[in-house]
């Protein structure tokens, strides 16, 4: 199974709801048609984000951007 999610979510959101759950994250972006995508560094992390935001998960191809550069924080 993939450790990539595209979930419905903010970004700011996705990240509170993973930082709470003890899930950690390798990767994390906006979508173009809004939303995030989210990489977990572990299968486990990514199973339980899927258990957890089940109704929040985007099926089939979403449209990315074509290279993304987090903000520097």
């Amino acid at each position: 199974m993939s450790r990539a999610i595209n979930l419905t979510l903010p970004e700011s959101e996705v990240t509170a709801i993973c930082r709470a759950a003890g899930i950690s994250v390798s990767a994390i972006e906006p979508l173009k048609s809004g939303g995030t995508r989210v990489v977990c560094t572990t299968g486990e992390g990514a199973d339980e984000i899927r258990l957890r935001l089940a109704g929040n998960i985007i099926d089939g191809v979403v449209d990315r951007y074509r290279f993304y550069r987090p903000p520097e924080r």
